[in-house]
């Protein structure tokens, strides 16, 4: 059996997944672990993630770890307020020679829509290094393509296929991520970034267009459908303080696919604060704090909730697992591709492997 070394950048929510999951394949070595924050450098990685020490300790010395050699990036760091810094470690891990999975950059999620600019940048990349990269979403993204399309294939006669994330960000452990990027807790007649006109398309329209790619339909266009919620009470939040009655309690949106002037491909969120705001909404089942969802309407009609979560009971902490687990058990099959990015329909049936 080959074993590939592997490095882990990031150790936030995702990585400290990320970093387990490497970890537990028989066919990875963890080499090295790669971190922003001083008060981690020089730390076991292991304590990092919770599983106790491995013998790898974490450095903020990116340039040194790819002069390594190693076989594969996963790349974990955040790229939702610093997407240049994101591309430019990426591009440097290609140019190393290094392979890559990330769940980072939306645009990347589907290879034939990637904006000219920036695929002139990551084929440079990858063709220095003779590397190649896959991207899959955080949401997690399996659940809104992976998971569909294999649904799809035990389906009959399906009108519409529907992806839903169903979560309560109270539990979420992002709180400038929650105040500031999705709002809540901010005034209504404020619109916050995530909910700007083109933004969810811009994150989740390339989840669609590879729905549409395993379906074989062309899309006419996609078409945002957004809706807002104030709370009804103030709520304390441990972690994040106050969230006061009339400000945003609860949205949900959807990006729908349109073919024949029908919405026939729809990723859907419903997102709160306060399970009491919007209850008429789709909820997660009772005891759990989110879900995704499935359905395909039609014949016959078929509905998968999953609830996935990680040493806990948070769903948050779950669905971060489950995006990593996607990204690092890809690794064998992206480091066999040929150069380039990788598209999700390419890459062959991705399994796990028991714990060694």
């Amino acid at each position: 059996m080959e074993t590939h070394r592997v490095v882990v950048w990031g150790t936030g929510n995702v990585g400290k997944a990320a970093l387990r999951a490497v970890v537990a394949r028989p066919d990875l070595e963890l080499v090295a672990v790669v971190v922003s924050n001083p008060e981690k450098v020089g730390r076991d990685a292991g304590s990092l993630a919770g599983i106790g020490p491995i013998g790898v300790a974490a450095t903020d010395d990116a340039a040194s770890v790819l002069a390594s050699g190693p076989a594969a990036v996963v790349y974990a760091a955040s790229a939702d307020f610093r997407p240049e810094d994101a591309l430019v470690d990426i591009e440097g891990c290609l140019r190393s020679g290094a392979n890559l999975v990330t769940p980072s950059v939306y645009p990347l999620y589907h290879p034939p829509s990637v904006p000219a600019a920036l695929r002139a940048r990551i084929d440079g990349a990858c063709q220095a290094g003779g590397s190649s990269i896959f991207a899959s979403g955080i949401d997690p993204g399996w659940a809104m393509d992976l998971l569909p399309l294999v649904l799809s294939g035990v389906g009959g006669a399906t009108e519409q296929l529907r992806a839903q994330e169903i979560f309560n960000y109270a539990s979420y452990h992002a709180p400038d991520a929650v105040r500031t990027l999705v709002g809540m807790g901010t005034p209504m007649a404020q619109t916050p970034p995530m909910l700007l006109p083109k933004i969810p398309t811009s994150v989740w329209g390339p989840m669609l267009r590879v729905l549409a790619d395993g379906l074989s339909v062309t899309l006419d266009e996609i078409v945002e459908h957004v809706e807002r919620r104030p709370l009804e009470r103030t709520i304390e939040v441990p972690g994040m303080g106050s969230f006061e009655a009339g400000s945003q309690g609860a949205f949900r949106f959807e990006v729908r696919g349109m073919v024949g002037g029908e919405a026939r491909l729809v990723i859907e969120h419903v997102t709160r604060i306060d399970d009491d705001c919007a209850p008429d909404w789709p909820q997660s089942p009772p005891g759990t704090d989110g879900c995704h969802r499935v359905i395909l309407s039609g014949r016959p009609e078929i509905t998968v909730t999953i609830n996935a979560t990680d040493g806990g009971t948070n769903s948050a902490d779950g669905g971060n697992a489950t995006a990593a687990g996607r990204i690092v058990n890809a690794l064998p099959d992206v480091i066999a591709a040929a150069p380039g990015l990788v598209h999700p329909l390419d890459l062959p049936l991705v399994t796990g492997r028991l714990v060694r």
